[in-house]
């Protein structure tokens, strides 16, 4: 087996799964975007509440709604790349996964040119070697501390009660926005948010790395 790439400066291999400062400091993430009938209306709550987030883009949805990436971008919010086809990446050489990145990168670029890409997230988790291509291509790995399990919706009022309590400072929290109907996401959040306001919440963006 090939010895793993090095990272680029300021980039590690390490996953990381923490909000940038101390105490009650939290960051949103959402996956498999864009899905213009949610990633819209989850902008506007956001933009709302003066929310960063990150939007980890799914690189096939990225070529078919290219103006909702724009519409993230302007928003201020950061970027990561989900792969070019939210496949299982774990068992995949080095070449394979380098082009799939690469492909999804080129995507994002197109749909939004000269955007920065600085995190990379593994669909499904399942990171194999992936983090060691990411970071070589300055991509930061990004996990997760919470995961909302929105993936299969259980009502809007089972994920409210996920989020607000089971965020603990310093999390990093997996929600999507894309992948199917993420309506009850985006309700959740939007319901939420004021409520850890509230009780001095902080939301930042992940560390850049470990």
């Amino acid at each position: 087996m090939p010895p793993a790439p090095a990272p680029r400066p300021g980039t590690s291999a390490d996953i990381v799964d923490t909000a940038r400062g101390g105490g009650r400091a939290v960051s949103l993430t959402f996956d498999d975007g864009p899905n213009p009938a949610d990633t819209l209306r989850l902008l506007d709550v956001l933009r709302r509440h003066r929310i960063a987030a990150v939007f980890c883009l799914w690189g096939e949805h990225v070529d078919a709604h290219p103006y909702v990436v724009r519409r993230i971008v302007a928003d201020g919010h950061t970027l990561g790349n989900h792969s070019m086809r939210h496949e299982n990446m774990s068992s995949w050489p080095p070449e394979r996964i380098e082009a799939d990145l690469r492909e999804a990168d080129a995507a994002i670029r197109r749909a939004a040119p000269g955007a920065r890409v600085p995190y990379f997230r593994a669909p499904y988790g399942a990171w194999g070697q992936t983090p060691a291509v990411a970071a070589a291509l300055g991509m930061q790995p990004l996990g997760w501390r919470l995961a909302l399990g929105d993936w299969d919706p259980p009502g809007t009022d089972e994920l409210v009660r996920r989020l607000r309590y089971g965020v603990t400072p310093g999390a990093v929290v997996l929600m999507h926005d894309g992948g199917g109907d993420r309506s009850q996401t985006v309700d959740a959040v939007e319901r939420v948010v004021p409520l850890l306001t509230a009780e001095h919440w902080r939301f930042t963006l992940p560390r850049h790395r470990a």
